[in-house]
């Protein structure tokens, strides 16, 4: 090997070990927190996944105890005291917010069933329902705040809504209010957009009747 090629090999591994020297620090710090970042990520990861899982069981004991009280209303029986599956609902409401506004639309049927209308108000007013929800939360609640007699509440939560099921709540306020001529209007309304097939129609023709109107056709309803 010439003395040249010599020199060049120690000039290099001279300026590789000034460089270690100068970065070696910093190139280590990299290396710790590029693996930090890993470790991190899949511990992070792995307590997403718990905490669904968590989040799935506490659902899962919700329902179970939902069922039972149900099935004890069902049976003829008094329904079962609803406090613990309140307390249910409201862990779930720090785990997971879907399951908790699932498992809240059922307990506030429960406690409607119970004959605990201004539990299950709370209960509905409580929710934060998801954009797929919430129309659903609302039409629940303001039947209720209606039933409480809350019309003027209960008017302005379902707003200008253009379904049947919304169209059908504010004229049974509007009639329950003194104003059958509106009432008309809607449920006639609900009736034209409403399949003739719908279990529901037979009951909104009635009620039309009932506010003076008179129930269409079927080819008109079409």
């Amino acid at each position: 090997m010439a003395i040249d090629d010599l020199l060049d090999e120690h000039e290099q591994s001279e300026r590789v070990r000034n460089w270690l020297k100068n970065n070696g620090a910093g190139l280590i710090g990299g290396i710790a927190l590029g693996l930090a970042v890993i470790f991190g990520w899949q511990w992070w990861d792995r307590h997403q996944a718990q905490q669904k899982q968590q989040a799935f069981q506490d659902y899962a004991t919700a329902q179970a105890s939902l069922d039972k009280a149900t099935a004890a209303g069902a049976g003829g029986q008094k329904l079962a005291d609803l406090k613990s599956v309140q307390a249910e609902v409201a862990k779930l409401a720090a785990e997971n917010e879907l399951y908790a506004n699932l498992a809240a639309l059922r307990l506030a049927k429960a406690q409607v069933e119970s004959g605990k209308r201004d539990e299950a108000i709370a209960t509905l007013k409580a929710i934060k329902p998801t954009a797929e929800l919430k129309a659903v939360v609302d039409l629940r609640l303001a039947r209720l705040l209606a039933d409480a007699g809350k019309h003027d509440e209960a008017l302005k939560l379902i707003g200008n809504a253009t379904d049947a099921d919304s169209l059908v709540a504010r004229a049974d306020i509007l009639a329950a209010t003194g104003k059958p001529e509106q009432a008309r209007e809607l449920y006639l309304k609900a009736l034209t957009g409403m399949d003739v097939a719908a279990p529901q129609r037979r009951l909104v023709e009635l009620k039309l009747t009932d506010v003076g109107g008179t129930p269409p056709k079927p080819a008109e309803a079409t």
